[in-house]
């Protein structure tokens, strides 16, 4: 029997030498109302039913395999058990199943049964758990049964009157514990389902709304974010051309299931191109933990925020066998230069970064067939016609700053949001006249590659300068003090703003925070970057503040320090750490 490449049907699947013959090649040839969970699932399924397709480890290091005839026997159970209950095409079902082995097979069922899935991280509270329900119309969620995520919804629920259905999946280590009071069990009803769950005239796929995620609100409230059926086709470039998996690899990206990264790492592209996944359930990113797990299961390729590298970079790296590892990147934030170069050296292996969004897939990256310029996104990736724009909305110069924007004037690619979901105000303000607006800045140079500098409200303009706090971030991370840094400004009567720095220090930094490492500091930053950028206020933290996705919220540091601003008028309270070097 010949065995085919799925792929070989939906896109053009080859290696390619040059990126410009990548760029300009590479096509998706999509089936007409494709759906992933009959077009991929149920195929592999079928064709490839023997190979693993998932490596579950459980915090407790148990484990358990999944085969590609396990997911479709499986997805099928649940869209059956799903139908029974009462959910149908449209219905709008939350889920908030960490990173339990029930979140992957539950997916692919509600796809073919045509539920709009709405992933949300497990840490949420009651007052998040209502707001999402209410935003969006949700008539489910399916939760797991531990971390008091069942008690937080059952408090959201008398503020959330449109869901009817509450369930719980119990994890591994509950098997023999009763579902919580006021819940369904979601497991038994899966298990007493017919795995036969056929492709019927109707079925939901193309550009019906699939899956839904709420960004990561770094201001105001999250908005929702609607991606079609043809989302999933988006990441064959992330996870065949960025990641490099390969049929028999083994893929690790970090992420809690209820983000988007998810999707870009954990499923879709992956089993697309033929790799198994390894999920891995643990309750606290260690940096060592991981690391041990990358050397004991022969992990092929690897994808981290830049936040966990900066960890793992101070790790012993050369007492681990990372021997199988042939290819890492990285997403999320901006990766400073400073880390890429210790990982280089440590390691021997280059982290390839890559640009997108909630609302997009894989938009820029450093894609292996092109040369690593260490702090760059890279280069546009297939099917996305990427510009920077002045403020003008004309295009910019190279080396000119300018908003990262979409031009899809000859059609959206797959993997681009249909809009924000019932918000047709903020969806005309993003897509408008052809053109999406990402909200990121960034410059390009001649050689095509982008650069980032920040979140258009992220801009310190300073003294007739404008300045992004990428740029500053990086340069404080090359000392040996600082562990993370967030840039942002301050208002000042006679520059407009300042560059202020908040830093949490190294826990191995000796010399306490206080005013000679502020002096420090500032010099370093004047001698690595243009001297104008230097930070003129610098305060030391315990911890920066961030979204429960890991990105740090400038917008909640501008906020506190402004209002500490107005009641002291001055900058006297700003200028000086607190005693002891720590606020």
């Amino acid at each position: 029997m010949i065995r085919v490449s799925l792929l070989d049907t939906l896109c053009t699947n080859k290696d390619f030498e040059t990126y410009r013959d990548f760029y300009n090649e590479f096509k998706l040839t999509p089936p007409r109302n494709f759906n992933f969970g009959f077009d991929v699932i149920d195929v592999m399924g079928e064709t490839h039913k023997n190979d693993r397709a998932m490596l579950w480890i459980g915090p407790g290091q148990e484990e358990r395999g999944f085969t590609f005839g396990d997911m479709k026997r499986l997805s099928g159970k649940v869209a059956n058990a799903m139908r029974l209950a009462g959910i149908k095409k449209g219905d709008i079902v939350l889920l908030a199943l960490r990173r339990h082995y029930q979140f992957w097979y539950t997916m692919m069922g509600l796809h073919k049964l045509g539920a709009v899935v709405i992933p949300v991280t497990h840490q949420l509270t009651t007052r998040d758990y209502a707001y999402r329900m209410n935003a969006s119309g949700a008539i489910a969620i399916i939760a797991t049964a531990e971390d008091g995520v069942p008690s937080n919804i059952l408090a959201a629920l008398p503020e959330s009157p449109g869901v009817i259905y509450a369930f719980a999946a119990r994890s591994p280590r509950m098997q023999t514990t009763p579902v919580p009071q006021g819940f369904l069990d979601f497991d038994a009803l899966v298990d007493e389902a017919c795995e036969t769950f056929a492709r019927e005239s109707g079925s939901p796929g193309g550009e019906d709304i699939m899956l839904m995620y709420f960004s990561s609100g770094t201001t105001g409230y999250p908005k929702m974010v609607a991606h079609n059926y043809l989302y999933p086709l988006g990441h064959i470039t992330t996870a065949r051309y960025w990641h490099e998996n390969k049929p028999g690899g083994l893929h690790l990206t970090v992420s809690d299931s209820g983000w988007g990264k998810a999707a870009w790492g954990k499923m879709y592209g992956q089993w697309l191109a033929e790799n198994t996944v390894l999920a891995y359930d643990f309750d606290k990113f260690d940096a060592a933990d991981i690391l041990k797990k990358l050397q004991d299961y022969r992990v092929t390729t690897f994808c981290a925020p830049p936040t966990m590298y900066r960890y793992i970079i101070r790790q012993p790296l050369n007492s681990y066998d990372l021997s199988a590892l042939r290819h890492v990147t990285t997403a999320g934030e901006a990766l400073n230069p400073e880390v890429y170069d210790q990982f280089l050296a440590k390691t021997g292996l280059k982290i390839y970064e890559g640009f997108g969004q909630t609302e997009t897939t894989l938009m820029l990256a450093t894609f292996p067939t092109m040369q690593v310029r260490a702090g760059s996104m890279g280069r546009p990736t297939p099917g996305y016609d990427v510009h920077v724009l002045d403020e003008g909305g004309n295009l910019a110069t190279f080396g000119e700053t300018g908003e990262i924007c979409v031009d899809y004037s000859k059609g959206r690619p797959p993997g681009m949001a249909s809009g924000y979901y019932r918000d047709e105000e903020m969806t005309n303000k993003a897509w408008k006249d052809c053109w999406y607006h990402t909200g990121d800045t960034a410059w390009q140079d001649s050689r095509g590659y982008f650069w980032y500098v920040g979140r258009t409200d992220d801009v310190i303009k300073s003294s007739g300068y404008r300045i992004g706090p990428f740029e500053v971030e990086s340069a404080l991370l090359e000392h040996p003090a600082v562990l993370e840094a967030a840039v942002t400004s301050l208002p000042d009567p006679v520059r407009g703003q300042v560059v202020k720095a908040t830093v949490v220090l190294a826990a191995d930094y000796e010399g306490g925070g206080g005013e000679a490492l502020v002096r420090e500091l500032q010099a370093h930053v004047r001698k690595s970057t243009a001297p104008y950028k230097y930070p003129r206020v610098i305060e030391f933290v315990e911890c920066l503040p961030k979204t429960i996705s890991g990105k740090i919220m400038r917008a909640k540091i501008r906020e506190r320090d402004l209002e500490r601003y107005k009641a002291a008028n001055n900058m006297d309270g700003f200028t000086k750490p607190t005693p002891g070097g720590r606020a």
